[in-house]
């Protein structure tokens, strides 16, 4: 990944210098855990280097402490603020992939280390398509070979007769800085106007876009659905973002490990027909769990709050669990849940539930199954700060009787009961105790027909309790002797056969 060059070492050496950070915290992903103490002593130098070139003294490093993190809490893509405030840093620089989602407190530095990429042959590879393809090409790339795009820009150029169309995606500024301007839970954060996070212009009447730490603009009249994707990268988390964000363009990908083109992507096509049935299969769900994917991303708090009253408009019951990396034997524990919302940073949020026991669906399939005139037209956004809205949504009328394609007919939800303003706590728990324990009658082994509707609902409907206690038997049962022996023969065995 070439961490350790001289350049990437001066960069960070002088982020941190520059805006005169006392405790940095390192993250690396497992696989570049091997190189943490290369990175770390050769850091130390450095910055040993410039305090003695800006204060002309003989310079301690150790005013600098480096801190290493491993093992993040969630992806390995975001900025781990949570492991980093266990050691009181000042900023994080993060290593290896990222999804340069915003952060919510601390600053970053983001360090993308430079994959090997055969340029000629890429660049041939583009020139041939662009000829053929007939159409304007949009070239992106996996961040890891963002150092190679110069080069392989000027080869097409030269190549390529002016007349064809071919833009370039720019990456954006590996600094990131926290919105001021978000405190508060209930703020949404500021979109910025005009200009890109690495400070390049764009003209006020052209389309920007922005996906995974690239970004670009249209001309005037263009869509994003006229041009030819062309992908530089490996069919990784980044790539499959791109896929279901821009699934109405014509996309191919250049393999750089095995250096060959890849249009085949009936794979991916059929997981986009999954989430479809995932929104119609949340429709006819009564509880929903919130699942917290992120600590770190900027309006992580704001969308969960979305969530929940959108839930909750829709007349269904809405819980929140934070669990760090959600997988199978962890959400097995809350079987009550028909489903869970991940809310999460774009590049982990399509998550495939295939083996979990409820399905699970991003912030956006949420908005369309819960909410009033959503219908999926086939557009995705798998980036739920673009969801983050002022205003509450309305959720969809549960009176109404709708089309369920799981139960094959039309089926009219159950309003949940209305909340009613209660003057303490205590009454609501009696409330909820008293509807729980109406679920079952008098034998208390029949279910009364319905689904439950809350979790303690769910758990007095359930058929095994536990050990059967008879509170007005106060008399105690005989003891029974059960039998003795090996298992190849008991005793009473035995004395029968003889």
């Amino acid at each position: 990944m070439d961490l350790e060059s001289t350049n990437e070492i001066d960069r960070v050496a002088g982020f941190i210098s520059a805006r005169a950070f006392r405790r940095v915290a390192l993250q690396f992903p497992d696989k570049l855990l091997k190189d943490s103490t290369r990175i770390v002593a050769a850091l130390h130098e450095k910055l040993r280097s410039f305090k003695q070139l800006h204060a002309g003294s003989n310079g301690d490093a150790k005013d600098v402490k480096l801190y290493v993190m491993a093992d993040t809490m969630y992806g390995n893509c975001c900025v781990d603020e949570v492991g980093a405030s266990h050691a009181n840093a000042d900023c994080v620089i993060h290593y290896g992939h990222t999804c340069f989602s915003p952060t919510s407190t601390l600053p970053a530095f983001l360090v993308l280390g430079k994959a090997s990429l055969n340029v000629p042959l890429c660049a041939q590879t583009l020139c041939e398509y662009t000829i053929k393809a007939g159409k304007p090409i949009l070239v992106l790339y996996g961040l890891e070979y963002t150092h190679a795009i110069t080069e392989i820009k000027a080869s097409v150029g030269a190549q390529v007769c002016s007349e064809l169309e071919v833009h370039y995606a720019d990456i954006m500024s590996p600094i990131i800085t926290p919105p001021e301007t978000f405190n508060s839970m209930n703020e949404q954060p500021e979109q910025s106007d005009g200009q890109c996070a690495n400070g390049c212009s764009i003209e006020e009447n052209d389309a920007a876009y922005c996906v995974g730490g690239l970004t670009w603009s249209l001309p005037v009249g263009r869509r994003i659905e006229d041009y030819l994707i062309f992908y530089v990268g490996s069919d990784d988390p980044a790539f499959a973002n791109i896929l279901m964000t821009y699934n109405a363009c014509e996309i191919v990908r250049y393999d750089a490990t095995e250096d060959n083109l890849v249009n085949d992507f009936s794979q991916q096509k059929r997981i986009l027909k999954r989430r479809y049935f995932l929104i119609e299969k949340a429709k006819d769900a009564s509880i929903i769990g919130i699942l917290v994917g992120t600590l770190g991303v900027a309006g992580y708090l704001h969308m969960i709050h979305q969530m929940k009253d959108l839930i909750t408009r829709a007349g269904k019951k809405a819980y929140t669990f934070v669990m760090g990396r959600p997988n199978p034997a962890k959400l097995a524990n809350f079987p009550e849940c028909d489903i869970f919302v991940y809310v999460s940073c774009a590049q982990t949020a399509l998550l495939d539930s295939k083996e979990f026991l409820a399905p699970v669906i991003t912030p956006f399939e949420a908005m369309i199954a819960f909410g009033r005139g959503s219908e999926w037209t086939g557009a995705y956004v798998t980036e739920f700060r673009d969801l983050i809205t002022s205003s509450p949504m309305e959720a969809k009328n549960q009176s109404e009787a709708r089309f369920s394609f799981i139960q094959g007919g039309y089926v009219e939800d159950v309003e949940q009961q209305e909340v009613e303003e209660v003057e303490d706590g205590v009454s609501a728990l009696v409330n909820i105790t008293e509807k729980a324990l109406r679920v079952r009658d008098k034998d208390s082994q029949t279910l009364m027909p319905g689904t439950a509707k809350s979790g303690a609902e769910y758990f007095a409907t359930r058929s095994y309790h536990g050990l059967d206690i008879h509170p007005e038997n106060n008399f105690s049962e005989p003891f029974l002797i059960g039998k003795s022996g090996r298992a190849s023969g008991y005793k009473n065995e035995t004395a029968q056969q003889s």
